[in-house]
């Protein structure tokens, strides 16, 4: 992905050494798929989150020191996050609204965000009561070494996805499937939040096609990487690593299958009136 005389200077807080750190015991696969298990179960994960990263916590106040690779990702964070504001700002714009950019909070081991305390183990998140997206840069490595899923633009995706949050935030639409899971059973809850997932999936798409056309950024093996991604992070593929087998009933981020076919239709088409993900059947999703 080329990023080389790009725009920075996104609405990003850099938390690394600062406040609340320390080391997870469960590590990245242990704590997603404990979390997982208990959203599963209709417990609450945010919980269990809040739990581990208090484990082992201790005050960090220190100079932080980053290796170069960190300080590029960084880097690329911070041009991909300014980009998505310029993306939806103007799509936001000629559908007569107005965007509300979300903050970026970069930090190392654990932070306090508006809905709890977080770990790098649970991975990059988007809190609607802050508006705020949270991410360790080191879980860029652990998607290239343990998920099998490296490259900027996989990397990137990640940033848009949970940008693409944001975005059904600012529509309404968050809220909306929020209230209606009050009313659903567990199964039901489940297959609303996969439709989520992937809508969002579909705007971090839009937001590449964009990205492309105005920056020819993105050449075919960036796509091929973030397609690859999508790929890794399937509700399928992601419970035969962990258990040997797959409860579809339990999946509520979509399969390998849906979350690589959502975000190529946001690729190719950039067209936001294609992203519904609610008025279809589930089963054709």
């Amino acid at each position: 992905m080329d990023i080389e005389g790009r725009r920075r200077g996104g609405n990003i807080e850099d938390r690394r050494g600062k406040g609340v750190g320390g080391k997870v015991s469960l590590g990245l696969g242990g704590t997603i798929v404990a979390a997982l298990l208990i959203w599963f179960l209709g417990g609450n994960p945010m919980e269990f989150i809040s739990q581990q990263a208090m484990e082992g916590v201790t005050t960090t106040d220190g100079t932080y020191t980053s290796t170069p690779e960190e300080d590029r990702l960084k880097d690329l964070s911070d041009v991909v996050f300014t980009s998505t504001t310029e993306v939806w700002t103007d799509i936001f714009r000629q559908n007569g609204r107005q965007y509300t950019p979300p903050k970026m909070v970069i930090f190392s081991r654990a932070t306090q965000s508006g809905c709890g305390n977080a770990s790098a183990s649970t991975g990059p998140f988007y809190c609607p009561l802050d508006q705020t997206l949270y991410i360790d840069l080191s879980f860029f490595s652990e998607m290239q070494n343990q998920l099998g899923a490296g490259g900027d633009f996989a990397y990137a995706y990640v940033i848009a996805h949970e940008v693409g949050h944001h975005v059904q935030n600012q529509l309404g639409t968050l809220g909306q499937v929020q209230r209606q899971q009050q009313r659903m059973n567990h199964t039901e809850s489940n297959q609303m939040n996969v439709r989520l997932e992937l809508q969002a999936d579909f705007y971090a798409g839009v937001w590449a096609y964009y990205d492309r056309k105005n920056f020819d950024s993105i050449d075919e093996q960036d796509i091929r990487n973030g397609l690859n991604a999508a790929n890794q992070i399937g509700d399928d593929h992601l419970q035969m690593q962990s258990q040997g087998y797959t409860v579809p009933d339990a999946f509520n981020h979509g399969t390998s299958e849906q979350r690589y076919r959502w975000l190529k239709k946001g690729i190719d088409t950039g067209d936001l009136s294609q992203g519904d993900t609610f008025s279809i059947p589930y089963s054709q999703l």
